[in-house]
């Protein structure tokens, strides 16, 4: 099983109990694909990027969860076919640690081979 992260963002006109309901449906899923959620994000109304069918705003939440490709795929057809869904993207963690984790080795390497005492300037720089 692999980690994700799926953000989704829900019309601003949801009310408490079908934001709770919705959820609990989604992490049905996941179970049901023997899944777990490590973590639900409510993270509340807040204002979109750009308007989406005339919204300005848009509930979020934000699921980290472990499952399999059936499982995503899953979740993601029930996101796509439920009305209140304005926009959804899934990211496998995963992945992204690996790369992020090769990057910051990298700029570390590239720095320890810099010369930090003398300049450019100063090497080529004739002796008096």
């Amino acid at each position: 099983m692999r980690r994700y992260e799926i953000m989704f963002i829900l019309h601003p006109s949801s009310s408490e109990a079908e934001i709770e309901q919705f959820s609990g449906q989604m992490e049905e899923v996941v179970t049901t694909f023997r899944g777990e959620v490590h973590k639900l994000d409510q993270l509340g109304k807040k204002k979109l990027a750009y308007s989406i069918e005339k919204l300005k705003e848009g509930y979020y939440l934000l699921f980290d969860i472990n499952g399999t490709g059936e499982c995503i795929k899953e979740f993601e057809r029930r996101l796509k076919v439920t009305d209140r869904v304005l926009r959804y993207l899934t990211v496998r963690v995963d992945e992204s640690l690996k790369c992020a984790e090769k990057i910051k080795s990298a700029r570390v390497k590239k720095k320890a081979r810099r010369p930090s005492s003398v300049t450019k300037s100063e090497a080529t720089a004739p002796a008096v």
